[in-house]
Parts: structure tokens; sequence; C-alpha cells
């Protein structure tokens, strides 16, 4: 059993690490030259680190971190990029990681703390913060839905509940326009639970989930279930549908326009084809 001033080093290389202490669980997205950005390996990874805290007792809190300046960019542009037509085929299994690693974090047992710093994007980055039970965010932190500026649509179960967080209107507005919320917004309207000091917030995310840790677990996880579905979300009867579309758009000509113009840096030109 692991003492509070011990840590257990789980998985210790790759693009998911893993650490425990004092029964807090510290997941850490590990790509930090790319931003964190989503690639198969990281979500493959991802998936097994999530049923190792499915699967161990000792887990009674979650923290969720991304390695250097960005919690998580998103999906890897430029890998997708280089799939050209055979990007379809690639998303239909990436939109798959994906879901199941953010369902998995919603179905925890232990609540979950999401710590922001830099850009929280796309599937990855948004998707997480969404499926988090509470996150904080350092001051200097954005937020990006991204999907629609590349022709495709929003993934990870955000589709379904940003709009429960934030309302219908401002999801909608997040999510066709794809401006970035700061982290002061997005404390406004309930996409974060509490904004913090950029030097802050390793500490204050530490002590949110040792707190949780201390907490009754059986309770907790009760609270937090009846919570998510009082919410009325049925985010896995919609996450086949979100899927599909996302891959099925993938496939468009547009969605080759939209990610060379983020490589680019220049303004998509959309046909609708």
């Amino acid at each position: 059993m692991i003492t509070a001033s011990e840590r257990e080093t789980i998985v210790a290389e790759g693009p998911v690490l893993l650490d425990l202490e004092g029964g807090v669980v510290n997941i850490r997205l590990n790509r930090p030259d790319a931003a964190n950005g989503i690639s198969i390996d990281l979500l493959k990874r991802l998936h097994e680190v999530v049923m190792l805290c499915h699967g161990d007792p000792r887990v009674r809190a979650v923290l969720l971190t991304g390695e250097g300046r960005n919690f998580c960019a998103g999906g890897d542009v430029r890998e997708f990029a280089s799939k050209g037509e055979a990007l379809p085929d690639f998303l239909r299994q990436a939109t798959a990681y994906l879901q199941i690693c953010a369902a998995g974090l919603i179905h925890l047992d232990a609540p979950v703390v999401a710590a922001v710093q830099g850009f929280a994007a796309g599937g990855g980055g948004l998707g997480f913060v969404c499926a988090a039970d509470i996150v904080i965010a350092a001051e200097g932190a954005k937020f990006l839905a991204g999907a629609t500026r590349v022709g495709m649509a929003p993934d990870a179960g955000s589709s379904v509940v940003l709009p429960r967080l934030v309302g219908f209107r401002r999801a909608m507005d997040m999510l066709l326009t794809n401006r970035v919320v700061d982290a002061g917004e997005a404390l406004a309207i309930g996409l974060v639970t509490r904004v913090v000091p950029d030097d802050r917030l390793a500490e204050e995310a530490v002590a949110a989930a040792r707190a949780l840790a201390a907490g009754a677990p059986r309770a907790l996880s009760a609270t937090k279930r009846l919570l998510w579905s009082g919410l009325g979300l049925s985010v896995d009867a919609c996450l086949p549908e979100e899927a599909r579309t996302v891959s099925e758009l993938s496939g468009t000509r547009d969605a080759r326009e939209g990610l060379a113009a983020v490589i680019e840096r220049r303004a998509a030109a959309f046909t609708g084809r």
C-alpha cells in the first residue's frame, strides 16, 4: 500500500506517464514538443493508463496534466495531413480511442481533476476538459474548439458535454467560430472550476486532488455519478454518431484544405466539397 509520503512510478516513459502518491494518481500527457498533440500512440497509452486507474483500488483521485507549456493542443494536424485520402480510416481509429479515453475518465469512480496551462484545444484538449470533474486553469490558459476550422466536427464527447456546461448558445459560438476563450471567460461561463496564477497551478491542482483523495471514496463516486447522470447526458449513446461524422468529414477536400491552412498559417479557402 502506498503511503502519503511515497510515490510509485507506474508508467515511467512514453507519451503518457503515470505516478501514484497517497491515493492520487497523476496521468501526465508527455509529448511536450508537440504541445501534447493527440497521436494514436498517445491515445493507446492513455487508454491503458485509464484502465489501470479503473482497476486499482488505491486510486482515490486522478490528476490529469500535460507536460510542457500546453495542456493539450488537440489532434496532431501534421500527422492528420500526412494521411492524405487515407485520413478517414486513420480517424476512425483515432476517434475510437479518443472517445473511450474521454468516456473512461467520465466513468472512473475516482474524481478527475484537470490542471490546464497554455492551450486546451480540439478533441484532446477541450474534450478532456469537458470530461474532467474539476478543472483548475492557470491565468494564461486558453481554450479552443478548433474542429470546424479544419473542416471537421467536434469529438471526445464535447458536442454533448460542452452545451451542458456552458449553455447551448455559448457552446454553439465556441464550436462554430473557433474563437479563443481565455481563462477568465472560461470561469465566467462555467467551463472551468477555478483560475489560479500561472506559477501556482501545479500546487493548487495537487492540493485539490489530495483533498478529494482524503474524502469518502464511495460517497464521492456516487455523487459524481449522480451529477453526471443528472445532467441528462447520454454521452455513450452519442459517441458513435460523433465518430461517424468526424470520419466522414475528414475525407472531404475542405478537411484537407483546412489542415493545410493551419500548417501553413494562412486563411483556408473552403469550397463545400
